[in-house]
């Protein structure tokens, strides 16, 4: 079950408005070729190993490290609205593991305004990650993403 009634001391939030029709960002989000493009920080390529875009359906990415390492993330699809949001479990071994991701999104004319949660279990969890800089690897991340909605 989902924690969309998501408690602040444990969610990390960013919010951010690509320049680009909902459309265009939930293809993005969903297509595995797309997601191989943007889904790491740059400068690391994303294999897509799993790909099931369903209720229960699992996902699984791996990142080559520069130091020879794979950055696994992998996770179980709650709950998929088209157009409205995604919400998934979410390990991102070897840093953070039992969280909640929430892609949540709001179509606002030709742009579209996004709100990404990541839940953590507990409070000391969530600063911990805030710490190891979720909000830079995060913000890198969608900062991709945005300039590959500019080439689709």
């Amino acid at each position: 079950m989902s924690k969309l009634n998501k408690n602040e001391n444990t969610t990390v939030t960013i919010k951010k408005t690509f320049n680009a029709p909902i459309q265009l960002v939930w293809e993005a989000w969903t297509q595995p070729e797309h997601i191989a493009k943007w889904w790491s920080p740059k400068g690391i390529e994303t294999k897509v190993i799993e790909h099931n875009f369903k209720i229960g359906g699992k996902w699984k990415y791996i990142m080559p490290m520069l130091d020879g390492n794979e950055f696994v993330a992998e996770g179980k699809y709650i709950e998929i609205v088209k157009f409205e949001k995604i919400i998934s479990t979410a390990d991102f071994r070897p840093m953070t593991e039992g969280v909640e991701i929430q892609a949540l999104f709001t179509e606002n004319g030709n742009k579209t305004d996004f709100i990404f949660n990541i839940v953590h279990p507990t409070e000391a969890y969530k600063i911990q990650q805030e710490k190891m800089g979720i909000l830079n690897g995060w913000g890198s991340v969608f900062d991709r993403l945005e300039k590959l909605l500019l080439e689709i």
